[in-house]
Parts: structure tokens; sequence; C-alpha cells
């Protein structure tokens, strides 16, 4: 039995924002939060207040971390795509071509059905990363599925 190949990429150049901006909404957050007793205005905000905002900063905090989700891996038997909110499988014989078309954001599956699937594991940010990337996936393709 031969080896077993396997192409994983994700985003890397988005990590470099995207978590220290997490960390900064969370503490700004809790900052308001623990801050938040008495206003200039005259109201007054409860410890329930307070607790909730801290709340609020984490789900805003880890909403922003989703971005950094995204991951594709191929092997031999096909592609699996993963981006923020979902993942797909797709055979190599459902795909007609991996892509990555000027002005685009993000490379993408092309399907035989006409559809297109978006890659957000492999960005236009990251350069070399996402040249080498898109090397490796289409090597794959041409060996395991398509034209």
């Amino acid at each position: 039995m031969g080896e077993v190949m396997e192409t994983i990429a994700r985003p890397v150049r988005i990590r470099r924002y995207v978590i220290p901006f997490a960390l900064i909404l969370l503490a700004a957050l809790v900052v308001a939060g623990v801050l938040m007793r008495r206003t200039p205005t005259g109201a007054t905000f409860g410890s329930a207040d307070q607790v909730a905002m801290i709340v609020v900063g984490a789900i805003l905090a880890c909403a922003v971390l989703l971005l950094l989700r995204p991951r594709v891996r191929a092997d031999e038997h096909g592609i699996e795509v993963r981006n923020v909110f979902q993942g797909k499988w797709f055979d190599w014989a459902d795909v007609r071509a991996v892509s990555f078309p000027d002005g685009s954001p993000w490379a993408r599956v092309e399907l035989l059905a006409d559809e297109y699937y978006p890659v957000m594991a492999i960005q236009a940010h990251d350069g070399q990363r996402a040249v080498d990337a898109m090397r490796a996936l289409r090597a794959m393709h041409r060996e395991h599925g398509g034209a």
C-alpha cells in the first residue's frame, strides 16, 4: 500500500488581526462592565447589568474568532472545505477545478453542475502560502479526479 497524501490549508495572515481584535473587544467590554455602576446622566446599573455586559463581550469575541475556523483538507478521495459556519465534502469526481478568480478574496471549488463553493481557507492576503496551497490542490485534483 502506498502512502496516503493529504493537503491541509488554513488562513494565516488573518490570525494576526482576529486574535488581537477579539482580545481587545473582550477587554473593552469587561472594563465597561466593571466600571458601569453609575453614569454622569444619573443612570444606575446593577450587578446583573455588569455581568450581562461581560457576557456580551465574551459572545462577541467568540463570534470574531469564528473567522479562524476555515480549513481545506484534501486527500486522494476528495476535498473537504470548512468555512466559517459550515463544511462540505466533495469527491474529486464531482470537482471540475479548483480556482482562484482574479480579484477574489479567496479560492473556490468549481463543481460539474456549474456551481462553485468558496474556499475561505485559501485567501489572497496569504500571498505565497495561498499559491502553494492552490498548487497542491490542483496537483491532487489532476492526479485523483479530474481533467
